[in-house]
């Protein structure tokens, strides 16, 4: 006669990096994660640190389903909403006694290049928050590169460094345990529109600096992991 096998306790890394598909099973993960840092001891703490932001009634409902879940499977997680200081919020609530979880670093850098209001702002004020700046075409433009109205393209300028370098060292000066969720969407093909593509290459940039910092990486793939990186 068969026995059920109990689920092999998950260990906690210093800062864990979980990447995947969409509903691939990284929210899950760390919130399980979570779970097992309250269950420790009467003194353990988290916070998750969630990055959407309401665009539309779609996302509104998209994150209350998501609150009403969490509080189901993680009683007691404690959430703060903070869509573009990351880097700030994490020093804030990181405590040696308190686990952080950010969900997600894909809306964070997407809150941060194409702002909600992207489309009324001024070139000049979209280059300061948005970092999808337009920059000064050369006098060589390409052929064929204009746009409908005969206006030449204007390309991305690069995103803004200072905003992820705050992020990297405070994830590494973090006194406790820190597990950030994000996107893996280099997966399939080019998109056609430039800036779609400036951003896949920023986000790829970020899930490589952020892996390179936290001492786990997991891919997650169908709710199972792929443990990519573990130098706990």
């Amino acid at each position: 006669m068969k026995t059920a096998m109990n689920p092999k306790p998950l260990t906690l890394a210093r800062s864990e990096l979980i990447l995947g598909g969409q509903k691939s099973g990284k929210s899950r993960r760390a919130e399980a994660l979570a779970r097992q840092w309250l269950e420790q001891s009467t003194g353990h703490y988290a916070v998750l640190i969630a990055t959407a932001q309401p665009w539309d009634d779609e996302m509104r409902e998209r994150i209350q389903r998501h609150q009403q879940d969490r509080t189901q499977r993680v009683p007691g997680m404690a959430t703060v909403e903070e869509p573009l200081a990351l880097a700030e919020s994490l020093a804030q609530h990181s405590r040696p006694d308190t686990l952080v979880v950010v969900d997600c670093l894909t809306l964070w850098l997407t809150n941060l290049c194409m702002p909600a209001d992207w489309g009324q702002r001024e070139p000049t004020e979209a280059c300061a928050v948005g970092h999808f700046a337009q920059v000064k075409e050369e006098p060589a433009q390409r052929a064929g590169d204009t746009e409908q109205n005969g206006q030449p393209h204007r390309p991305p300028a690069p995103v803004e460094t200072a905003q992820i370098a705050m992020l990297l060292g405070a994830i590494a000066e973090a006194p406790g345990p820190v597990v950030l969720v994000g996107n893996e969407i280099g997966l399939g093909v080019i998109p056609m529109g430039r800036e779609v593509r400036a951003f896949v290459d920023a986000l790829g940039r970020l899930n490589q600096d952020v892996a390179a910092t936290c001492q786990r990486v997991t891919l997650m793939a169908a709710g199972l992991p792929l443990v990519l990186k573990d130098t706990v």
